[in-house]
């Protein structure tokens, strides 16, 4: 796919998409530490609520948006819903903004999602998971963007392209070439938006061990990388799997080889920054084979904990355009280009702000800032050629590429040297918490059938 393709579209057509937004974050209480009683009633059943669900924990909720036509409607909604959750909680309880946990009860007495009979497959799924992996990790946390561009565009792309390959298959392709590109470069977003530095000493000792400094109330941060629940130390597969994105018959054939093997449960057990989503997903495979690629799934971001909502919408824009991006820009041939990937990925996530770090590009080491400037700079022109205004949220990362202390992880690391890592976000999280009571008290559900609508659903137990 070409730039040149896709300039014959007008600016509206390229941006036109399906954005939803995913996000977990754990219930605390008292001074950081983990709440333990169940998912909330306010919410109603756990099951049966599209919008307010939990994810491995009963004390982890995770808001599921509906998918939009705009990042704004879908931010906005995810806003919305992040306030309704927040206020609704009990007043000894708030969700905290970090993806690294809080302070931990042992692991046996951290409550695994419960389900009713009908749900009992996803708590059985949740258990073989904690024997796997352990139950501290699964109380990582993050924010998950779904993406997938409009038939429309796709459909005229096909068109001009003059392609032998079917409908499908070109979107398929389109998606692939995506998902290769943004494993080559999601290093950029884990620097750009990274802000998970810091972890309790009640958390994983195989993530402390790679952090350089502690405070003086039980914890430990580094002050090299912006993000630990990208590390080598987060939630990962055991081993490193490389499945093949040349197609999606190769893909679902490796990912069989996988569960074979024993490296994996189920299909979802795979995890990466990247995720193709089918039609189907209770028939993962089987559905990619037969309907292709649906949507993406981007998993990379922390939980922002000096927003309201654990999100920015300018991160969201970037990210929008670093999907388009990652469309358009040629790749290379370069052969063991995923365990690159997969080193720069985490290299970035615990040493991006030591200058002696390198990345590897094709076998050659290079400067993170030097190949990130070049890669906002191709954006730059890349908007210029498709009419697209976003020269302020390019902006904004250029100038996070050139002085790491705008990133959010040198942000957030002053304040955690001055406070500790758990008074820093015990702080920051009852600050969103009061941010949210003081919006929800001043919107007028009566005026908005759109509010009204999401509060309904969202408070199913009211």
């Amino acid at each position: 796919m070409n730039l040149m393709n896709i300039s014959k579209l007008n600016r509206d057509e390229i941006l036109e998409g399906s954005f939803g937004i995913e996000w977990e974050s754990l219930r605390a209480r008292g001074e950081g530490e983990l709440s333990l009683t169940p998912h909330p009633k306010i919410f109603g059943d756990k099951y049966s609520n599209p919008l307010i669900t939990t994810d491995f924990s009963e004390s982890q909720i995770e808001i599921i948006t509906p998918t939009f036509n705009t990042i704004d409607e879908a931010f906005d909604t995810f806003s919305l819903l992040s306030d309704l959750v927040n206020s609704s909680l009990p007043d000894d309880e708030y969700l905290w903004f970090q993806s690294i946990p809080c302070i931990l009860p042992y692991w046996n007495e951290i409550p695994i999602a419960q389900y009713p009979k009908e749900g009992k497959s996803s708590q059985k799924y949740r258990e073989n998971l904690a024997k796997k992996y352990g139950v501290k990790k699964q109380m990582i946390s993050g924010v998950h963007f779904n993406f997938s561009f409009s038939d429309n565009f796709l459909k005229k792309i096909y068109s001009i392209k003059d392609s032998k390959l079917t409908f499908i298959e070109f979107k398929n392709q389109v998606y692939l070439k995506i998902a290769r590109n943004y494993l080559r470069y999601c290093w950029l977003i884990i620097y750009l938006t990274g802000c998970s530095i810091g972890s309790h000493k009640t958390f994983s000792k195989d993530c402390i061990h790679l952090m350089d400094a502690c405070d003086d109330y039980g914890s430990y941060y580094s002050t090299k990388g912006p993000s630990f629940r990208n590390a080598s130390c987060g939630y990962k597969n055991l081993k490193n799997l490389y499945p093949s994105y040349d197609s999606v018959e190769e893909f679902t054939k490796d990912i069989n080889r996988f569960i074979e093997n024993g490296d994996l449960s189920e299909a979802k057990e795979l995890y990466t920054q990247i995720r193709l989503k089918p039609k189907n997903p209770n028939d993962l495979l089987n559905s990619l084979n037969k309907d292709g690629i649906e949507y993406i799934e981007i998993r990379t971001l922390d939980i922002n904990p000096f927003y309201q909502c654990g999100l920015v919408r300018h991160d969201m824009k970037f990210l929008h355009l670093f999907l388009i991006y990652s469309l358009i820009k040629d790749e290379s041939d370069y052969q063991d280009w995923q365990i690159e990937a997969k080193l720069n990925e985490e290299n970035t996530a615990e040493s991006a702000y030591d200058e002696s770090m390198r990345l590897l590009r094709d076998g050659h080491e290079v400067t993170l800032k030097s190949w990130a400037s070049e890669i906002i700079n191709e954006m730059y022109g890349m908007c210029e050629v498709l009419g697209i205004d976003e020269a302020q949220t390019l902006n904004l990362m250029l100038k996070r590429i050139s002085n790491p202390k705008l990133t959010y992880g040198q942000r957030l690391l002053k304040l955690i040297k001055e406070n500790g890592y758990i008074n820093t976000h015990t702080l920051l999280s009852k600050n969103n918490k009061q941010t949210s009571i003081n919006n929800v008290k001043n919107m007028d559900v009566n005026k908005s059938k759109e509010l009204k609508k999401y509060v309904n659903i969202a408070l199913t137990g009211c």
